[in-house]
């Protein structure tokens, strides 16, 4: 398999992409493209960007090709099993499928004001009603499934699991924008964190020459 990504600092959808390839537990190779270089708009014209348009990420199985985050953990689930990627009770499963596809979804807000840039971490400014409401509604989530499915566990579920990795580019955005939260959701966050594949491209990020401007701005109030 050949996963192709952008910039590890910037590109949220690329570590959901890159974390679901971890989770399964598969070989893959890793492609880092990077975003809005002079090649970039020629680089995204290429035969192995056609099926998405030049998004990233991309992920290449032979002839099977899947560009989307959330497609490309329900590939892998297929792959390896659902087990390594879901919750195996049933009711947990139901939410854990709803929150994530929620995640993929909606919270535009948070992803318009806060773009995501791990190599930084801000002075707190107010957030804007529209992100209050988006952090509300998260925080909403990840107490109901704390309370109801998580037991002794760290993650939302108990186990890191896909709703994790859906949820991983929010954590990295809230403690980039010091962003205020609850108690019981710092405590998840820091456990996000130091998930060792978060290690990793956390340290992948730190390594990275490129700079992208418009991404290195603090939020404004």
């Amino acid at each position: 398999m050949k996963l192709i990504i952008g910039n590890k600092a910037y590109s949220s959808w690329s570590l959901r992409g890159w974390l679901a390839c971890k989770q399964s537990g598969l070989p893959f190779e890793e492609v880092v493209v990077p975003l809005y270089d002079q090649d970039w708009d020629r680089r995204r014209e290429g035969a192995e960007f056609a099926p998405s348009s030049g998004k990233v990420p991309i992920l290449w199985d032979g002839e099977a090709v899947v560009w989307d985050s959330l497609a490309i953990v329900e590939y892998l689930a297929d792959k390896v099993g659902w087990d390594r990627f879901w919750p195996a009770d049933e009711a947990a499963r139901a939410m854990a499928r709803s929150m994530a596809a929620e995640m993929h979804s909606s919270f535009v807000s948070l992803r318009r004001e806060h773009s995501m840039n791990i190599r930084q971490v801000y002075p707190p400014v107010p957030p804007s009603e529209a992100v209050v409401a988006d952090l509300t509604r998260i925080m909403e989530l990840w107490a109901q499934a704390r309370a109801r499915f998580a037991g002794d566990g760290e993650f939302l579920f108990g186990e890191f699991n896909a709703v994790d990795i859906m949820f991983a580019p929010v954590c990295t955005r809230i403690v980039t924008y010091s962003l205020p939260v609850p108690r019981f959701a710092a405590a998840y966050i820091n456990s996000v964190l130091a998930h060792p594949f978060m290690q990793d491209w956390i340290a992948g990020a730190q390594e990275e020459d490129w700079v992208i401007e418009q991404y290195e701005q603090p939020a404004r109030a």
